[in-house]
């Protein structure tokens, strides 16, 4: 068997069991929890944010995973709208440790999932009908206010779904509206997770997931400029921890 081959395996091995634990860590999370229904929401979010904790640490101690954070003091305090790229399901559980308060627009399908449904809406996440079009957007302002006057942070992916490495930006006008309407704070989020990651695959190669706050972009700005900016900060962060994973070793002397 070739070194590489034998690497594979070793990858693939590491991969399967980082599975198996990371579901039965969710598990764990959500049944745990189920308790805590009865209490205040801010005892689920801490939950939420034990298993983001415990979820990228596993990551780290068994698939050789490191998370670096990069531009931690550019977060400013208190309430906050957080645009992320979105390459990777790491993105969904990587992210909440990193605010105090955080909460997520999602799918609203995803509250549909028992036990685990419930600990979402318990947590304050906001749901969104994808399939009601511009309709959603009024009701989808307002939750996001809620949120807001509650000191949170909203993470949102300004393209809506995962997205494939260096694949055409697809930036979504929602997240204008959600700036203009909101008057808060827009904090830019850069990662390179889909490398160590990979949409729709079980590999989890061994590196270092780096997640970039960018400069945050005060409230008040003109729309279209807003939506430059946003795309142009995000795609340029973007693609160079990209290119940094991606640099050809050095030639041997």
């Amino acid at each position: 068997m070739s070194t590489f081959t034998q690497k594979k395996s070793v990858i693939f091995v590491r991969s399967l069991v980082f599975q198996i634990l990371f579901y039965l860590n969710t598990t764990v999370h959500v049944v745990g929890s189920m308790p805590t229904l009865i209490l205040p929401h801010r005892v689920m979010v801490e939950i939420a944010r034990s298993w983001g904790r415990t979820s990228v640490w596993l990551l780290r101690i068994v698939c050789g995973v490191k998370l670096e954070v990069r531009g931690r003091e550019k977060i400013p305090p208190g309430p906050l709208l957080v645009a992320s790229k979105h390459q990777s399901a790491w993105d969904t559980f990587g992210l909440l440790s990193l605010f105090p308060y955080p909460t997520y627009i999602l799918k609203r399908e995803l509250t549909w999932i028992p036990l685990f449904g419930w600990t979402l809406l318990k947590t304050g996440m906001i749901p969104l009908d994808r399939s009601a079009g511009k309709e959603a957007m009024a009701g989808l302002i307002a939750r996001v206010r809620a949120a807001l006057k509650l000191g949170r942070q909203v993470i949102v992916f300004p393209e809506g779904t995962r997205r494939p490495l260096h694949a055409e930006p697809d930036y979504k006008l929602g997240v204008v509206q959600l700036y203009a309407q909101c008057g808060v704070p827009c904090l830019p989020v850069a990662l390179n997770s889909g490398q160590f990651w990979p949409r729709r695959q079980m590999l989890r190669p061994p590196g270092t997931i780096v997640v970039e706050f960018l400069d945050p972009i005060p409230p008040g700005q003109p729309r279209a400029a807003f939506f430059r900016r946003l795309q142009n900060d995000m795609e340029t962060a973007t693609n160079r921890l990209l290119a940094e994973n991606e640099k050809p070793a050095a030639p041997l002397p």
